[in-house]
């Protein structure tokens, strides 16, 4: 029998043994799904409450979900204005979609991205459960990551992330078929549950969220609307495999 506990117990430390290794002063790229691919954001506010969980779950202080509203503007100024502690990670860039969101971090200090992932996902779980009066497990297994190898793979990753809700407008896009590229421009920029107008549109207090300085010291400059498409659709031919996972 003891034998048998010790094949079982070390097979599941294998696979809870992560591919990639974090480090400071590295970039990743982290994704989730909801279980079974459900949606995690139901509504507006939900995805609102996970904007102001990024950065309130952003530090070494505890987050108390109890002072947090669901009315983003006021509300999120009202959580920057708390004391979080010391950062855990720089956030990059990110794009909430409706049952996944992707998040481009460097972590701080060893064990950063791991905390803050862990502090987000239990936040985030512990209020849809509670709202929409449901139990257990809201995210599938535990989050992905990528190691951001390069400086040109990591401008093709921001440009993915942020041209992630073009398949709602533009369902065709990734095949280099776009009707308007004006209005899917307009689009992008308008959704507010990316970090592209923060970084391309007037400033908004959702910018508190992001390390923007720590972005733009990789990339030589902020790249035009058709080589984020293009960037966009290149990373997506090269990693098709997020997709389905």
């Amino acid at each position: 029998m003891l034998s048998v506990i010790m094949r079982e117990y070390k097979r599941d430390f294998a696979m809870s043994i992560r591919a990639v290794t974090f480090a400071p002063d590295e970039w990743f790229h982290c994704y989730t799904r909801g279980v079974d691919k459900r949606p995690i954001y139901m509504d507006e506010r939900d995805a609102e409450r996970y904007q102001m969980l990024l950065y309130a779950c952003n530090g070494t202080a505890p987050v108390h979900l109890s002072t947090m509203q669901n009315h983003q503007g006021r509300a999120l100024m009202t959580i920057i204005e708390k004391r979080r502690g010391a950062p855990l990670v720089d956030i990059g860039a990110y794009c909430l979609m409706k049952n996944h969101p992707h998040l481009v971090l460097k972590e701080r200090s060893y064990g950063g991205i791991s905390a803050f992932m862990q502090k987000l996902g239990t936040a985030f779980t512990m209020y849809f459960n509670k709202k929409y009066n449901r139990t257990g497990t809201l995210f599938a297994s535990r989050f992905k990551a990528k190691h951001v190898s390069s400086d040109a793979y990591f401008r093709r990753l921001i440009n993915y992330v942020h041209a992630n809700p073009a398949e709602l407008f533009e369902p065709n896009w990734k095949k280099g078929l776009v009707r308007d590229e004006n209005r899917l421009k307009n689009e992008l920029l308008a959704y507010r549950f990316s970090s592209l107008p923060d970084y391309e549109g007037p400033e908004r207090p959702e910018a508190a969220i992001l390390t923007m300085n720590a972005v733009l010291d990789v990339l030589d400059s902020r790249p035009s609307f058709r080589t984020l498409l293009e960037d966009a659709r290149l990373f997506y031919r090269q990693e098709d495999t997020l997709e389905e996972e």
